[in-house]
């Protein structure tokens, strides 16, 4: 199978590496200093452990139009940049080409073959415009969520810190042998992944700690471990996600984790920067809409009010603003 990621950061490396290595066709798109050295050496990926495993067989381009028709693409880049890359992706597809976006947050597709209220809205603060919807057919999708964490340490390096699942599903939650023909080629690929009849919902269990402990940590500059054991932003994280647990109930989506064991898993995860924190470090544009807009705009789809959501969003947005006009990036230097 040919297989093109779109983004080999810190997610799009981990898949780039794992389903190369385990005998796949890999192609990975991205640009700059990081193109550059997969290209030059292959890519790089850390383990948990601390082994190390290069892919060096992949191709590597910055445009889509160089790797041609593909039978399956990951989508990896981030929720504020698909639009911009979505028309170009279209010389990845053929008739029957699978796309499997793995963002943080709510998808643009949340609505699209769904089942419950609301059905066909379209998500504002994702897809504004359509120019998603009308570049990526929603016939092509597989929806995924994604659990490891990671960071992109150097050009050609990606550093997994934890986790291995990628839980996917088809939008209508139906069972397909294309959804379990994914599922088996990352297994192959030592990663989990199951195929869930209801990939709404679990989507809905990841995106309560990336509305709640992103934001916090990249205003705070704290660590996962530091943000659940202060007991003041353990309380806010607690307070935004239950808020987001109204909305997702109001839209038919259900929580196989209470809210406390679910803040606990992310403390065990220790002194993780989150992906938010990381782009506030680096001076780059922030993920704000897809993980923290998206529910307040589905707060005021729904009746729901989000007081706690809506102060942290504001505060992100101004910094982000910031940063932008003074190409300026945010880091804790010691005193």
């Amino acid at each position: 199978m040919k297989i093109a990621i779109v983004g080999a950061g810190a997610i799009g490396g981990i898949l780039a590496v794992r389903l190369a290595n385990s005998g796949q066709d890999v192609t990975v798109m991205d640009r700059g200093a990081h193109l550059a050295a997969i290209q030059a050496q292959g890519l790089k990926l850390i383990h948990p452990d601390g082994t190390e495993e290069v892919a060096r067989d992949l191709k590597a381009y910055a445009a889509c139009a160089d790797a041609g028709p593909q039978d399956l693409v990951f989508l990896a880049l981030k929720a504020n940049v698909i639009a911009s890359v979505a028309p170009a992706m279209r010389a990845l597809f053929q008739d029957d080409t699978i796309v499997v976006p793995i963002q943080n947050g709510l998808p643009w597709w949340y609505f699209l073959n769904f089942n419950g209220p609301y059905a066909g809205y379209r998500m504002q603060s994702e897809d504004p415009e359509g120019v998603i919807e009308a570049n990526i057919e929603t016939r092509r999708l597989i929806g995924c969520v994604v659990y490891p964490a990671g960071e992109l340490v150097a050009p050609g390096v990606v550093h997994h810190v934890e986790g291995d699942r990628f839980p996917i599903g088809e939008l209508d939650g139906t069972t397909t042998a294309r959804a379990q023909a994914v599922s088996d080629l990352l297994v192959a690929a030592s990663l989990k992944s199951p195929v869930l009849d209801d990939i709404r919902s679990e989507i809905w269990l990841k995106l309560w700690g990336n509305m709640s402990f992103n934001p916090i940590s990249a205003l705070t500059h704290a660590t996962l471990v530091d943000i659940c054991q202060e007991p003041a932003t353990r309380a806010l994280a607690a307070s935004m996600m239950s808020e987001a647990q109204v909305i997702a109930e109001r839209l038919g989506a259900s929580f196989r984790v209470p809210l406390e064991k679910r803040i606990a898993g992310a403390e065990k995860v220790g002194k993780h920067k989150t992906s938010m924190l990381q782009d506030v470090e680096a001076g780059r544009p922030v993920e704000i809409d897809a993980l923290i807009g998206s529910v307040i705009e589905l707060g005021e789809l729904t009746g729901v009010a989000t007081p706690s959501t809506s102060a942290v969003y504001a505060l992100m947005k101004l910094l982000d603003k910031t940063m932008a006009e003074e190409h300026a990036k945010v880091v804790l230097q010691a005193a």
